[in-house]
């Protein structure tokens, strides 16, 4: 969910900007977005988004749509022309405003309209709501510009312009999904790596999963004890399949053999947490 966009030339600063951009999956740098995702169900019209800049200086963003695809591994590519599957919902959807300049410490709603027509046929249809942030060209975009004339030397700063984006999911009529989880797989750990579960979540239907994923060993003689846990993960229509690899936290005097290993797919707490697939792993 995450772009970064290398931009301006000036002088003196360093890389440090780049750090901002490793931050919690909620928050961009100084951007955050509350929801980060929206599911439009049943008659709704509307829905809303907290565009927030926790800087200390007013930042511009430019909001678009866009239309992604999920590979099987997770990452997503922009689409022009929908493929075999794709539904899209950008053609319903209407928002404002396009552009906004936030002061520091402060918020903006973008206010969403949903317009879908009559003859819709029903299933699950997304697009991405994406905030990009705009370039200060009031600040010096050259080296001549930049350059301290007291100073004998030239550097180069690299300033992250950075983006973030949102699913918009219009669910239409009745949809439904299953989940099984398979292809379960121990990597044990290397001298540079940790220990690893390999696995994969395939979905069938006409929606898309979204949920937490946890792993726990249980001994044959003891009590469960917890490796991982990975939070508000998904698998969008139409990908029938996502390979996942979770490193494992195996706690100091753990040894994953003789016992089981149990890995759960469950709906995110808001959504009622309810399990929705669940696999075990015998380890020798």
């Amino acid at each position: 969910m995450m772009r970064f966009l290398p931009f301006l030339l000036s002088v003196r600063t360093g890389l440090a900007a780049l750090a901002l951009c490793l931050s919690a999956p909620l928050v961009w740098a100084d951007l955050t977005l509350y929801p980060t995702r929206i599911v439009v169900e049943k008659n709704q019209r509307a829905a809303q988004v907290e565009l927030m800049n926790n800087s200390t200086t007013a930042e511009t963003y430019r909001i678009t749509l866009v239309n992604r695809r999920m590979s099987e591994t997770g990452e997503f590519i922009s689409i022009e022309t929908p493929g075999p599957g794709d539904q899209f919902a950008d053609a319903f959807l209407r928002y404002s405003p396009k552009q906004v300049t936030v002061p520091p410490g402060s918020s903006q709603t973008v206010r969403i309209l949903v317009r879908k027509p009559a003859d819709l046929a029903p299933g699950e249809y997304r697009s991405h709501l994406e905030f990009n942030r705009v370039a200060d060209t009031t600040s010096a975009s050259s080296i001549e510009q930049a350059r301290n004339p007291d100073d004998k030397t030239i550097g180069v700063t690299l300033t992250a312009l950075v983006g973030a984006s949102m699913p918009i999911i219009i669910r239409h009529r009745d949809t439904q999904a299953s989940v099984m989880l398979s292809d379960m797989a121990l990597r044990p750990a290397g001298r540079d790596s940790r220990a690893a579960l390999d696995f994969q979540i395939n979905r069938s239907g006409t929606r898309s999963v979204y949920g937490d994923l946890t792993v726990t060993f249980t001994p044959r003689t003891g009590k469960p004890v917890d490796l991982s846990q990975a939070n508000a993960l998904a698998v969008y229509t139409p990908n029938a399949l996502r390979r996942v690899r979770m490193p494992l936290q195996v706690p100091p005097g753990t040894v994953l053999a003789g016992g089981t290993l149990n890995l759960s797919y469950r709906e995110r707490p808001e959504a009622g947490g309810k399990m929705m697939a669940e696999a075990n792993l015998t380890v020798p």
